[in-house]
C-alpha cells in the first residue's frame, strides 16, 4: 500500500468515522450494532441528533480549517489558524465544544487565550484538539518525529492550555506518521510514549496498555487520554475498519470524537480502499462561516494529496 492510500485513508477515515458517530453522541453503550446489528448491511450513515446523513461535525470542520491554513499560508501559521477558528465559532455552528467555544469566543490574543481559560479553570483537557488532527498528522509526518510532535502541541495549545491534551495530539501525531512509514502503530508505542512528557507519560501509558479496556477509564471518553485510549483499544480489537469503527461508536459518549479519532488510525493502517464507499458517498462538510462551502469526498481527497506532496 501506498502512502498516498494511507493518507488519504487518514482524513477519510477521520471523516466518516465523525460523521457516523455523531448521531449517536451521548447515547448509551451498543446503541450503533443495536441499530445495524449486521454489519455491511448499509444505512449506517443515518443523520439524527440534529445531524443529516452523512453530515460532519466540528470534529472534521476544525480539521479542515487547519488543512486549508497549512496550504494557503505555506507553513504553520499559528495566528491564521485561530483566527479562521474564531472565524467558524463566530458564525454559530451546530456544535462546538464547550471549552473551545469559552476560548475563541473570550477575545483574548491568540497566544493568550487558552493559557488564560487554564488559568482560570484548571481544567482544560477535553479531546477538542485530539478530534481535529487528522490533518494536521498527515501534513507533518514527512517532516519527521520532532517536528510532528512540536506541530501537534503548538496547534493543541491554541485552544487547550492543559498540557495533557498537548501530549495526546502529539501521541495521535506520532502514531501517524509511523504508519504512514508502513510501520506497525502498535508496536511502536513503547518508543512513542518514550516522546510523552513526563508529567503525562504515565497516564498515557495506562490507557494505552495492550490490556486497557475502555471499561477501566476513569474519565468520560470527552477526556484527551480516554478517548485516545479507546480508539487504539479499538484498533487493537478488531480486524478491519469497518469493525473498528462500530466498536468505537458503541462505546457510547463522545461517539463522533472517539470515531474520528479510529478512523483516522485504522484509515492509516487499512488505507483508503477499505472504507466503504456506502459511508463515503454521503459524506460532507460544511464550513461554517466560509461562504455556505461543503466539502464532499473529491475535496478530501485533494487535501489528502496537497498535503502529502507539499513541501
Amino acid at each position: 500500500m501506498n502512502r498516498m492510500q494511507r493518507a488519504a485513508g487518514v482524513i477519510v477515515g477521520s471523516a466518516v468515522g465523525d460523521a457516523l458517530g455523531g448521531p449517536f453522541e451521548f447515547g448509551p453503550r451498543g446503541a450503533f450494532s443495536a441499530r445495524f446489528p449486521a454489519p455491511g448491511s448499509g444505512g449506517e450513515m443515518c443523520g439524527g441528533g440534529g445531524w443529516d446523513p452523512g453530515e460532519a461535525t466540528d470534529d472534521t470542520q476544525m480539521a479542515v480549517l487547519v488543512a486549508e491554513s497549512l496550504l494557503e499560508r505555506g507553513g504553520l501559521d499559528l495566528p491564521d489558524v485561530f483566527a479562521r477558528f474564531q472565524r467558524w465559532a463566530a458564525s454559530g455552528p451546530k456544535d462546538i465544544g464547550l471549552q473551545t467555544e469559552d476560548v475563541l469566543t473570550s477575545g483574548m490574543p491568540w497566544d493568550l487565550a487558552a493559557a488564560i481559560h487554564f488559568q482560570v479553570n484548571r481544567r482544560a483537557a477535553g479531546n477538542g484538539s485530539l478530534m481535529r488532527a487528522s490533518t494536521a498528522a498527515v501534513r507533518f509526518a514527512t517532516a519527521g518525529r520532532e517536528a510532528t510532535i512540536d506541530a501537534a502541541r503548538r496547534i493543541a495549545a491554541l485552544t487547550h492550555g492543559d498540557r495533557a491534551a498537548w501530549e495526546g495530539t502529539a501521541i495521535f501525531h506520532e502514531l501517524i506518521r509511523v504508519t504512514l512509514e508502513g510501520a506497525d502503530p502498535l508496536a511502536a508505542l513503547p518508543e512513542v510514549l518514550a516522546h510523552v512528557h513526563p508529567d503525562h507519560r504515565s497516564r498515557y501509558a495506562t490507557v494505552l496498555a495492550p490490556d486497557w479496556h475502555p471499561d477501566q477509564a476513569t474519565e468520560f471518553n470527552g477526556a484527551v487520554w480516554p478517548c485516545l485510549g479507546s480508539a487504539v483499544w479499538a484498533l487493537r480489537t478488531t480486524a478491519g475498519f469497518e469493525d473498528a469503527i462500530r466498536a468505537a461508536i458503541d462505546l457510547g459518549g463522545d461517539t463522533d470524537t472517539v470515531a474520528a479519532v479510529t478512523g483516522g488510525l485504522a484509515g492509516a493502517y487499512y488505507g483508503l480502499d477499505a472504507v466503504p464507499a456506502r459511508w463515503t458517498d454521503p459524506l460532507h462538510v460544511p464550513l461554517p462561516g466560509f461562504d455556505g462551502r461543503v466539502l464532499r469526498l473529491a475535496d478530501l481527497l485533494d487535501l489528502a494529496h496537497r498535503l502529502t506532496v507539499v513541501v
